[in-house]
């Protein structure tokens, strides 16, 4: 393993990170704050406590997921997209990196920013509710797996572009009303029998589901069968980028 090589992508990644702070941190943490201001108040009002938790509480774990879901995917796509945009991929795979390297560069700032954003958010949420973790190293691994896995995820829409619309394309037609209808804001078992077993083939279900079991030991599905899907999840996004590494899909167009 190159690690001078990744360690360089890693800290050029980052650092265009920090140059857009306002638009990378700040944005992201007023939208919490007003996802709390309306659901708190508009619906919180009505909805004291969901499964024993209050429902300010109860939205935590779903608002860290939409964050984590969409800064993953938007900050590994543009990374991997704008040296293909710019004609600078030529000189990264021209260059003594090896296709893993690669990935773990720019994987690996996309998933670190996401992460960071995440726990910005979970401090500005305890701002508004008072929180208690009760499985923190659970928390962590489904943190970690949900930033690396979506990452990957982002890196293959970045791949599979061919403009700056289709980058948004996937994230908002897709992964953001999945999201929105996968438990974020409410649980599953308070739907009709017919849309709870229509929800249980969203995917993002079990992501918020053992994310929020990470927090109250309570979610919509078990606990192992929320890491067996974020794990299988995992698995298929890699087999795609070894895939398009292995045929060179889009690395230079």
């Amino acid at each position: 393993m190159n690690w001078p090589a990744v360690r360089a992508i890693y800290l050029f990644e980052m650092a265009r990170f920090w140059r857009t702070a306002l638009q990378s941190i700040v944005a992201p943490v007023v939208a919490t704050s007003l996802y709390f201001v309306v659901f708190g108040a508009a619906i919180g009002s009505r909805v004291t406590a969901v499964d024993g938790v209050a429902y300010g509480a109860f939205i935590v774990p779903g608002l860290m997921m939409l964050s984590l879901l969409t800064q993953s995917i938007a900050n590994a796509s543009f990374g991997i997209y704008f040296p293909r945009f710019a004609g600078t991929i030529y000189e990264i795979l021209s260059a003594p990196v090896s296709p893993v390297e690669i990935v773990f560069g720019y994987v690996g700032a996309a998933a670190s920013k996401s992460i960071l954003i995440g726990l910005i958010i979970l401090a500005t949420a305890a701002l508004f509710v008072p929180l208690h973790i009760e499985h923190p190293v659970m928390m962590v691994v489904f943190l970690l797996l949900t930033a690396v896995t979506f990452s990957l995820f982002g890196f293959v829409i970045g791949l599979w572009a061919d403009g700056f619309e289709r980058l948004q394309l996937i994230p908002l037609l897709v992964v953001t009303p999945l999201t929105f209808l996968g438990g974020s804001f409410y649980a599953i078992d308070m739907l009709p029998p017919f849309w709870r077993t229509v929800s249980l083939f969203n995917p993002v279900v079990y992501l918020i589901s053992g994310f929020r079991w990470s927090f109250f030991g309570k979610g919509d599905v078990s606990l192992a069968v929320s890491l067996g899907m974020t794990l299988l999840f995992l698995v298929v996004c890699l087999a795609a980028v070894t895939w398009i590494f292995k045929t060179g899909y889009r690395l230079k167009s």
